[in-house]
């Protein structure tokens, strides 16, 4: 048996604090910038949660069930919650670092579904990487 279900459910978690994070830095940034990063973190959380229910959903196409408990899934997540003010450069740097443990996850969510011969799944996570790896060029170019 594959590590694939398992891994996926990490990556739900994962995803699911990294949704709630960006959301939470929409709703909280202060600053002379506001509205820059009012809109950036609102493209990032909106993003991130179009990807919740497909990652959920192939899960389920593996005969597993997704994790849906916010108790769950935080404990299936890597990532650690956030105690980041309300400036914006600290809340995209923060953001940025996030990001890239995210895309560390998805590549080997990646190679584990392509080793089980999972081609969906595979190009679902490939298109995800993508997307990842382009908050982490605006994240970074907005910490600048």
């Amino acid at each position: 048996m594959s590590d694939l279900p398992k891994e996926l459910s990490e990556l739900l978690g994962d995803v699911t604090v990294f949704y709630f994070r960006a959301h939470g830095y929409h709703w909280n940034v202060e600053g002379e910038d506001f509205s820059q990063y009012h809109g950036l973190f609102e493209d990032i959380y909106e993003d991130v949660y179009s990807s919740i229910d497909p990652i959920a959903e192939n899960i389920r196409k593996l005969g597993e069930y997704a994790p849906f408990k916010l108790d769950t899934l935080l404990k299936l997540a890597s990532l650690e919650d956030s105690k980041v003010p309300t400036k914006p450069v600290a809340m995209a740097k923060d953001l940025l670092e996030a990001n890239g443990e995210v895309i560390e996850k998805l590549k080997t969510v990646f190679h584990t579904a392509n080793d089980a011969d999972e081609q969906g799944i595979a190009n679902f996570i490939a298109e995800r990487i993508d997307m990842h790896q382009k908050w982490a060029w605006q994240l970074k170019a907005s910490t600048k």
